[in-house]
């Protein structure tokens, strides 16, 4: 019963959430473009079918994946599995695993990013790889979280890491292909995302409660800027790879073009 009064009031906060949208949408299409709503049963049906999604959405956030993330980070930082005694930075490596195979797992299943890559590899005629830029995307997050687990045990301040990671992220924009580097910042946006955040957002709090002497509103938030920041690396890096495969393999097929003999030329 506690859960359907739950939804309930979910439902209905989550309709004041998204009345501005509807009002928006509504208003330019009478007010300015002065067209009538085509097929407003459809439209109705679809907003009934957004509200419901949204909340069963924030629902399960709030009953699975925010408990889930902190109960992780709970257990893998108990004295019971870290054993006793003082703790070195080093003795939390499972926790950097764990960290790592989330981000990974979860870009991999991220929506938003599967269609970004469809769209790209469409746009690109192939050149660069649906699959290819999720793996990329994927490994940046990876890579991202574990090391803001790490910031995370040790205490450190965020901007030793993210002043820095901007700095490549100018570096890379500057010499990387132009066709490359919207598509790498596009890349970097769409991980903060419906499947990403609830659970990296977890794990971060989960941590900074746990681990002794650090602050959950200091030290827990803070990774979901390292899974935007280093995928914007990983994607820069990863379609200057495809790019130049691609002009190596033109290379080859003109070469071997070249090499053939032409049988007219022969008596």
């Amino acid at each position: 019963m506690s859960l359907v009064i739950n939804f309930l009031e979910t439902l209905w906060s989550t309709l004041f959430d998204v009345i501005p949208v509807i009002a928006v949408l509504i208003g330019f299409q009478l007010g300015m473009i002065r067209q009538r709503i085509r097929q407003p049963r459809r439209l109705l049906a679809g907003m009934i079918y957004v509200l419901l999604g949204l909340s069963l959405f924030l629902v399960g956030l709030n009953k699975a994946f925010f408990p889930i993330g902190n109960s992780m980070a709970m257990q893998l930082t108990s004295p019971e599995f870290l054993g006793a005694g003082p703790l070195a930075w080093s003795d939390y490596y499972w926790v950097y695993i764990f960290a790592g195979a989330i981000g990974f797992a979860t870009t991999i299943a991220e929506p938003a990013l599967i269609a970004i890559a469809l769209k790209a590899e469409e746009a690109s005629g192939g050149a660069v790889r649906g699959r290819g830029l999720r793996l990329a995307v994927a490994v940046g997050v990876s890579f991202g979280v574990a090391l803001g687990t790490f910031r995370i045990v040790t205490g450190t301040p965020l901007h030793y890491y993210i002043i820095p990671g901007y700095i490549v992220v100018i570096i890379q924009t500057m010499y990387t292909s132009r066709f490359i580097t919207p598509l790498a910042y596009d890349s970097g946006g769409v991980t903060t995302s419906t499947v990403t955040v609830p659970l990296v957002a977890a794990l971060g709090l989960g941590l900074a409660s746990t681990i002794p002497g650090r602050s959950p509103i200091i030290d827990g938030f803070g990774l979901i800027a390292f899974a935007s920041l280093f995928p914007i690396i990983a994607v820069m890096a990863y379609g200057e790879i495809s790019l130049w495969r691609s002009k190596r393999n033109r290379r080859k097929n003109q070469d071997a073009s070249k090499s053939v003999p032409d049988e007219r030329s022969n008596p």
